[in-house]
């Protein structure tokens, strides 16, 4: 198993590529960020249910994907901010993702929350992701 410098970024492509291969669930090393990320998903309704798997040596997180007459929910996502450069932006400076349609995943000093609460709650944070 490859040593990975980005987790979160990794458990996103795999959600991404579930997604475009038509897949109903994937599995992925258990993280508590990538659990806030998929609680976060699954508040939001991109995926149907995520839930953690802790039969073999590590623990594992595993989604069910959500399609809606057989197309993903999911349209695509982008990565932010990356482990080489840092995004951070302040409450007012939130993207809006597809003027709205779309979510950002900002991590806060009250924890991981989507753009839209971030913005209510006047808190800035580390810009994760947009997911559309």
């Amino acid at each position: 198993m490859a040593v990975l410098s980005d987790p979160l970024s990794d458990f996103l492509t795999r959600f991404k590529n579930a997604c475009r291969a038509g897949k109903e669930d994937f599995t992925a090393p258990f993280s508590k960020i990538k659990a806030e990320v998929a609680r976060i998903l699954k508040e939001e309704g991109y995926i149907w249910s995520y839930e953690v798997v802790t039969d073999g040596d590590f623990p594992e997180i595993k989604i069910k994907v959500k399609y809606l007459d057989g197309t993903p929910a999911l349209t695509d996502l982008k990565k932010e901010s990356k482990p080489g450069r840092r995004r951070y932006v302040g409450s007012q400076e939130i993207p809006r993702v597809l003027g709205g349609l779309g979510i950002t995943i900002v991590s806060t000093s009250k924890g991981l929350m989507t753009g839209h609460r971030a913005r209510k709650e006047n808190i800035g944070g580390e810009l994760l992701a947009s997911v559309w």
